[in-house]
């Protein structure tokens, strides 16, 4: 059955059960679900994913400092100051565009009380290496996953890592719910509280037991991501069909570099990032994203601005550039394509071909 059959039976159920929210049948079987395909133990579904970022921290009790990363959506540092959180901005390595682990421990201080790491277009932090960190001073991590939907790596999905895992489900990422998100836990009693947490703090009909939020994913959301479920590994070989495409065409553009992909990682290519040499490929990253716009191809400058490079954030002492050489240059080469399961590929060689002419 086409996906837009399969959602218009979903309706005419939400309509005749008159059940649109709170928990309803599409909501427990998305979960289940999910969770199944994920192969995560606990999840609980959100109405966004900045919801979910925001009560992953007032899950664990989350104070004082945390330890993350400039080259993110605003919304990962924006959870922490809805949290009255310090963020501490830390630089990130140049190959998988992660925090750099390396660069953590130096920033810990007494008021430290966790990490939160961001995986970016697919590439996993280095989970090992930032869990030994964590377990050394006792830290919290929080992994904002918005990018690592069904990624794995070495056969292990990495949701499964840190502490919490959060997901946004947004229409810009490959697999949606039109808005949606979700937190990934590893016990019962943490799902719990989160369950809680999202649904104002009630624990029944009469007991709050803490000052929730309204976050829950409602029948609708929970319907479509159903009839995503159904398809999502068909999308996710399409689209590794289109980056294989532009991988080919683009590669040996002198001053284009392409993405990589780690060894024993499996993606869900969401993204198809190119960092612009200036010097090299003879045209700014700014001027390749105006000129592709020109041809009516619209790319991404994503991540950028920095977040540490924002109003709000960049009076902070870890926010000087000086502290972030390697995420300030990534943000002002990078340039994701377009990228999409139901893009041609003849788009894909259209822009294959503005890149590698007329500069």
């Amino acid at each position: 059955m086409p996906p837009l059959e399969e959602f218009t039976v979903y309706l005419h159920q939400i309509w005749e059960s008159r059940i649109l929210t709170n928990n309803g049948p599409f909501h427990q079987q998305f979960e289940k679900e999910l969770a199944d395909y994920l192969g995560v133990k606990y999840l609980s579904l959100f109405a966004n994913g900045t919801l979910a970022l925001v009560t992953a921290l007032q899950a664990l009790k989350v104070s004082g400092e945390v330890i993350t990363t400039p080259f993110s959506f605003v919304a990962t540092t924006h959870s922490l100051w809805w949290n009255n959180i310090r963020p501490v901005f830390v630089d990130i390595e140049p190959e998988r565009f992660t925090i750099d682990p390396a660069r953590i421990e130096a920033a810990i201080t007494p008021n430290t009380t966790a990490i939160m790491a961001v995986h970016v277009y697919g590439n996993p932090c280095y989970t090992d290496a930032i869990q030994k960190i964590a377990d050394t001073y006792g830290l919290k991590v929080i992994y904002d996953a918005a990018h690592a939907f069904g990624v794995k790596e070495n056969g292990v999905s990495v949701l499964n890592c840190g502490d919490l895992s959060i997901l946004s489900f947004h229409a810009t990422k490959r697999f949606s719910t039109i808005e949606g998100g979700a937190i990934v836990c590893h016990d019962e009693k943490t799902k719990k509280r989160i369950d809680f947490l999202k649904n104002f703090g009630f624990a029944d009909e009469v007991t709050v037991v803490g000052p929730g939020i309204n976050a829950k994913m409602n029948e609708l959301q929970a319907a479509f991501g159903l009839v995503q479920l159904r398809h999502i590994d068909d999308y996710i070989i399409r689209c590794g069909k289109l980056a294989g495409l532009y991988r080919e065409r683009l590669s040996g553009i002198k001053g284009l570099r392409l993405p990589v992909e780690p060894q024993g990682v499996r993606h869900s290519h969401t993204y198809f990032p190119v960092l612009v040499d200036e010097k090299e490929y003879g045209e700014s990253r700014d001027a390749v994203y105006e000129r592709l716009r020109s041809y009516n191809i619209y790319g991404r400058r994503y991540f950028y601005p920095l977040i540490s490079n924002f109003p709000t954030y960049r009076g902070l002492p870890s926010a000087v550039p000086e502290n972030l050489p390697v995420a300030n240059r990534a943000s002002g080469q990078v340039i994701c394509l377009p990228l999409y399961p139901h893009l041609e590929a003849e788009v894909v060689e259209t822009v294959c071909e503005v890149l590698g002419d007329g500069r």
